[in-house]
């Protein structure tokens, strides 16, 4: 089975980049998963997930939560339903379900960092959402050992 941790933000948008801080630390603690930037999502994140049988997507969300709180999503991914449920160009509930329309069509997660505010030009993270990076990181070594691909004590 082929996974990969696909992991979104801007660096320059300030919470927005709670994503790709954890990918810096997924990359420090388990370099051997296939874990990549998926830059600021939209359209990119179908080639990133063609040829994977499971993928996980780390990204910052506005609107589901109180700030720095982490929620997967197995069964469905939140949609433009959700007022600003996304960041970027077209949610990746909308990438997702183009790659099943063209034929890439992976099992999806999303783990979602409640982001709050986001601001233009900072490269700070919230604490409220720096505090949430570890905790989004747990949700995927979590479901990566549902999977049956991880092993104990890797968090």
């Amino acid at each position: 089975m082929k996974i990969r941790v696909i992991c979104c933000g801007n660096p320059f948008r300030g919470n927005d980049a709670a994503g790709l801080h954890v990918l810096a630390l997924l990359e420090k603690n388990c370099p051997h998963l296939d874990a990549v930037d998926g830059g600021t999502g939209g359209l990119e994140l179908i080639s990133l997930m063609e040829g994977y049988d499971r993928v996980i997507i780390v990204d910052a969300t506005s609107g589901i939560g109180s700030i720095g709180d982490v929620r997967v999503f197995r069964d469905g991914i939140p949609t433009w339903d959700v007022p600003g449920s996304s960041f970027h160009d077209i949610g990746i509930a909308e990438a997702v379900a183009i790659g099943k329309e063209i034929g890439v069509s992976p099992h999806v997660v999303l783990v979602g960092i409640e982001a709050g505010t986001v601001m233009p030009l900072s490269e700070t993270l919230e604490p409220a959402v720096a505090q949430a990076v570890p905790c989004a990181c747990s949700a995927v070594h979590r479901i990566l050992r549902e999977w049956g691909v991880h092993k104990e004590g890797s968090d």
